[in-house]
């Protein structure tokens, strides 16, 4: 490893989203010892033989730290990116954390969604929302921006439906909603920052090429 090797820096979506990237990044052979031990206080872990760095980050701020070049490669789900509307490229869909982004409701909302009238739309993600409505279903709605239970905003008559992340569904089920409409599939992602890809291209590319074999 030459002196003037610059580290690479990833930015890690907390939760089950890192856990799955670190676990895959180790399959090619990339390990950070330091981020196993569950007691640590540490904020940046460090693999000096490799020259990486990682550090854990809240899902929106990803591709913030990415964007602004604080991050050279970030691993973030398709929502975040689609939400936050970041500048960075997405070079590779990691498969994992699958979803699907749906507008969702009680059944009676369906007619709404067929006649274009005026409603009232809840979502933790109203660029998402936004963009759906109003650019490929060219239909005027009001969005209610939300951080908690989004699903709570029919029941108690905040909205008339709402767009949310839908993995299995049994939550709609259980408070007596259904998907009705589906506004596209989701997954984790890769990101790389876009000055690093020209600076550091050869080890970013081999990287993603690494992780392209695995995941093939």
């Amino acid at each position: 490893m030459s002196e003037e090797m610059r580290y690479l820096t990833f930015a890690l979506g907390k939760g089950r989203l890192a856990k799955q990237t670190l676990s895959l990044l180790e399959e090619i052979g990339i390990t950070c010892e330091e981020m196993k031990d569950k007691d640590s206080r540490k904020l940046i872990f460090v693999n000096e033989e490799l020259k990486l760095r990682f550090f854990l980050a809240k899902g929106p701020d990803v591709p913030t730290y990415v964007e602004y070049g604080a991050a050279d490669i970030g691993v973030v789900g398709k929502d975040t990116l689609l939400e936050e509307q970041k500048r960075a490229y997405e070079v590779l869909d990691l498969g994992f954390g699958k979803c699907r982004m749906c507008v969702c409701g009680p059944a009676s909302a369906k007619e709404l969604l067929q006649h274009h009238e005026m409603i009232r739309v809840a979502s933790k993600y109203p660029n998402i929302a936004k963009d759906y409505f109003y650019n490929q279903k060219h239909q005027t709605v009001d969005i209610i921006k939300l951080n908690g239970s989004v699903e709570l905003g029919p029941i108690v008559g905040l909205s008339d439906v709402i767009v949310d992340i839908v993995e299995t569904g049994s939550t709609l089920k259980e408070n007596g909603l259904e998907v009705l409409e589906e506004i596209c599939p989701l997954s984790a992602r890769m990101i790389v920052n876009q000055v690093s890809m020209k600076m550091e291209a050869d080890r970013i590319k081999k990287l993603i090429a690494q992780i392209k074999e695995r995941l093939a």
